[in-house]
């Protein structure tokens, strides 16, 4: 069959499974697209052609290009929570001490930093994702981040005991909004990393995942003297 034919086909499907497929095709177009340019320059118009549909088919599926951004980082997010289970240090057995928080807070920092594209879509959430997208969309994403957030806080409360709900999911609100404000700092533009360069700026030069894994730590202690189980 012709790529013609192909792109034909897929613009005929009308089955659930073949509207998902579809909807996947176009979230990982989007992904490889983020790979090679920033989200800024990422039309709605370039997506429907890297994906071989019409804009006004991607636009069925997705309101806009925000919308698929922010679908695409609810895609990250799941995906970065399947695996952080074994990323992180295990779980003590009943009998065993907790994870030391230094040890938890790092495993989590690297396990981002290895995520460039996650890390990109959460610095710019409240800046471009959630805008120019409906209330129903938002809402939406809301509820699942809501879902995605409890996990993380699970995660979490079975390598430290004594930290109670509420605080492992202050834990993860603390966790999205360093890693949007770290990820630009350690990723700037090549100006930035030119004048840097200079030994005298040295200290101007972020590292993500180590700066991360600090401030996470710090989070952590501070969690864990005010909001402790009894």
């Amino acid at each position: 069959m012709s790529g013609t034919q192909d792109t034909a086909a897929f613009q005929r499907a009308r089955r659930p499974e073949q509207r998902e497929q579809r909807r996947e095709a176009i979230l990982d177009a989007a992904a490889t697209l983020l790979r090679e340019m920033p989200a800024a320059e990422v039309s709605l118009r370039e997506l429907s052609r890297r994906v071989g549909l019409s804009k006004s088919n991607v636009v069925r599926y997705f309101e806009t290009r925000e919308a698929v951004f922010l679908e695409l980082l609810d895609r990250s997010i799941g995906d970065w929570l399947d695996a952080l289970e074994d990323e992180l240090p295990p779980a003590p057995g009943p009998q065993e001490p907790p994870v030391a928080p230094r040890a938890l807070a790092g495993a989590w920092a690297d396990s981002l930093a290895r995520r460039p594209l996650l890390c990109e879509l959460w610095s710019i959430l409240a800046a471009v994702l959630e805008r120019n997208v409906s209330v129903e969309s938002v809402r939406a994403f809301k509820l699942r981040e809501a879902g995605h957030r409890a996990r993380l806080a699970r995660m979490a409360g079975r390598r430290l005991p004594d930290l109670d709900e509420p605080a492992a999911l202050e834990l993860t609100r603390i966790s999205v909004v360093l890693t949007a404000g770290l990820w630009p700092f350690a990723n700037p533009s090549p100006a930035v990393v030119e004048a840097t360069g200079d030994p005298c700026l040295a200290e101007a030069r972020v590292n993500f995942a180590e700066s991360l894994g600090t401030m996470l730590h710090a989070a952590l202690a501070g969690l864990l003297c005010e909001h402790a189980k009894p």
